[in-house]
């Protein structure tokens, strides 16, 4: 039931002009009923005149102008007040003809953007007045009534006016704020794709030094140890088929499936985002490639939030990989841990190695921003990171994180 008389509602707010004109021809159609009803009974008593064509005429003339009472409210109100004036003039009762330029005082006061509301007050409440006196009430009588009549009308006008910018307020509100919210996501998307793209820049820049380093080893012992080339050629295919898999998983996320689900709905799409537990691992198929690293871990290990435990792995990655391309093979590296109570220590450093048939230019996987990243992802976790130069030779890349939230 309710939402029965919610959808009628909905229905006559769409179609305000049939509203008013269904509205006019109703008061126009009760009032000439009464006024000829009431005509005949005073015919019938005190032999009063009939209710003649002129009569029936300026009625409608009173009240079909409410057609147009919230199209041309001012014109309703006058071309209304005019008729009733006529009407009134030519003798006729005319309290059955009062309501309808009171429906357009009304719609006149209750407009937003109200003009000339002084004269629509004055226009009304003289037409109420001068009715009042023409059918032969004191004067004190007529302004008492003519003020509680208008002043009745214009309270609920202004009322309705209120409500009326209210809910224009708040619907410029609403819209702003979808606004903001549309923003927010739009920036929230395209950090997204930001930190995508630097997930993007990690993997393939480690797996492709890898493969760059094994495929100039395995090129320069081709022939001279031929078990050494295999060994290379073999890290090469599982180096890549990791890259791939990290690969997909990332691009899935900015993928959308044809049938309208989310990104990576597609099997594998979600693989685990690596951390710390992987360092190891990562250290291995370091060493395997043939670079010496060394991995130290001290204080007590515990998880950590996933975003940071990622920003970690990452960080480490890079300069593991930084040092593939700026070392080469025959440089050691070394990875220090630290877990204290409200930080984690993490180092790595090399000794900057010597190069040799393996090592690839810097610039041949790089365009150079894997620090600025680095630092950014440090950054965001509350962290701080150095990196550069050691006395002794080499390079050194040194963070720490808080392990509890920044206040």
């Amino acid at each position: 039931m309710h939402s029965g008389m919610a959808r009628g509602w909905e229905l006559l707010r769409r179609h305000p002009g049939t509203v008013d004109t269904a509205l006019a021809f109703v008061m126009g159609g009760l009032t000439l009923a009464f006024a000829l009803q009431t005509r005949h009974q005073l015919h019938v008593q005190d032999h009063y005149p009939l209710f003649g064509t002129s009569a029936i005429l300026l009625t409608l003339a009173v009240n079909l102008p409410l057609a147009l009472r919230r199209r041309r409210p001012w014109t309703t109100l006058l071309v209304s007040g005019a008729a009733l004036a006529v009407y009134t003039a030519a003798g006729n009762e005319s309290s059955e003809n009062l309501w309808a330029p009171l429906f357009a005082f009304y719609t006149v006061i209750s407009r937003p953007e109200r003009r000339a509301t002084k004269a629509a007050v004055a226009l009304t409440a003289g037409l109420w007045c001068w009715n009042a006196l023409e059918v032969g009430v004191s004067v004190l009588f007529a302004v008492g009534q003519t003020a509680v009549g208008v002043g009745i009308v214009w309270y609920f006008a202004e009322g309705m006016r209120n409500l009326g910018l209210r809910n224009a307020q708040l619907a410029r509100l609403t819209a702003q704020l979808n606004a903001e919210q549309a923003a927010r996501a739009q920036h929230a998307v395209t950090e997204e794709r930001v930190r995508i793209a630097r997930e993007l820049h990690d993997v393939l820049a480690h797996h492709l030094s890898v493969v760059a380093l094994q495929a100039g080893l395995a090129r320069y012992v081709f022939t001279a140890d031929p078990p050494t080339a295999s060994g290379a050629l073999d890290t090469i295919a599982e180096t890549a088929r990791l890259a791939l898999d990290e690969m997909r998983g990332l691009l899935a996320l900015l993928r959308v499936a044809p049938d309208g689900g989310s990104p990576g709905d597609e099997p594998g799409a979600y693989l685990p985002a690596p951390g710390l537990a992987q360092l190891p691992e990562l250290v291995e198929r370091l060493r395997v490639a043939g670079l010496g690293v060394e991995l130290t871990v001290t204080g007590r290990r515990r998880e950590l939030p996933p975003g940071l435990d990622l920003a970690a792995f990452r960080v480490l990655q890079e300069s593991l990989t930084n040092t593939l391309k700026h070392a080469g093979p025959t440089a050691r590296a070394e990875i220090e841990l630290h877990f204290d109570t409200h930080t984690l220590t993490a180092r790595a450093a090399d000794d900057g190695g010597t190069g040799g048939p393996g090592a690839v230019p810097v610039a041949t996987v790089s365009g150079g921003h894997g620090l600025i990243g680095m630092r950014e992802r440090v950054q965001l976790y509350g962290g701080r990171l150095t990196a550069g130069p050691r006395p002794a030779g080499g390079y050194e890349v040194l963070f720490t994180l808080p392990l509890a939230p920044p206040a």
